[in-house]
């Protein structure tokens, strides 16, 4: 039986980096790892050329669909809405979404549940290094109505793989909430005569 997660994903074209995290029904996070050489599923475009390697984001989900039971994936649709639209043909709409990360409200209120959630001990972590720095460089910027979403104190100081990790544990969250089990799901059709 595949283990059942939640993906969070934050892209980005060539400036920022884009990463996928993943979020167990027990509240583990972690960074999956993908391909031959079992890479993190976060890529820095300086490693690539400049540009984000697309097809190796692609490969690494296509991954991560056959490998687990991904009950939903949150994805931040900048710069990937295309492929957030393939993903949602080929993996199905019911689990690949878009979560827009720039819209105040809902990004305040997933930054809060987060925040809470990592404080209790309801969600652990695998410890990914990269993840540590991007969270640790993450920054509470003031909106209007005594809200805040995440940025970056500097333009070389990343934060996708802490955007990842909110959106993992948004989908998680929200799926929780409407049962979520590790039973696995029986989608066959029976039909009466």
């Amino acid at each position: 039986m595949k283990q059942s997660v939640c993906l969070g994903f934050d892209g980005s074209e060539s400036s920022d980096w884009t990463a996928i995290r993943a979020e167990r029904l027990d509240g583990f996070q972690f960074t999956p790892t993908y391909g031959p050489d079992r890479r993190p599923t976060i890529w820095d475009p300086a490693q690539w050329g400049g540009q984000i390697p697309r097809g190796e984001v692609h490969a690494a989900v296509d991954e991560l669909f056959d490998t687990y039971q991904v009950r939903m994936a949150y994805c931040d649709p900048q710069d990937w809405r295309s492929e957030i639209g393939d993903w949602a043909l080929r993996y199905g709409a019911e689990h690949v979404a878009e979560w827009s990360t720039n819209r105040i409200t809902q990004m305040h209120e997933a930054l809060k549940r987060f925040l809470t959630d990592l404080t209790t001990g309801a969600i652990t972590h695998d410890g990914c290094p990269i993840t540590a720095v991007h969270v640790a460089n993450a920054r509470k910027v003031a909106k209007p109505g005594q809200k805040y979403i995440l940025g970056k104190p500097t333009e070389h100081q990343k934060i996708d793989a802490a955007m990842a990790s909110v959106l993992a544990h948004e989908a998680a969250a929200v799926h929780r909430a409407a049962g979520w089990t590790d039973e696995p799901q029986d989608n066959r059709v029976i039909v009466f005569r």
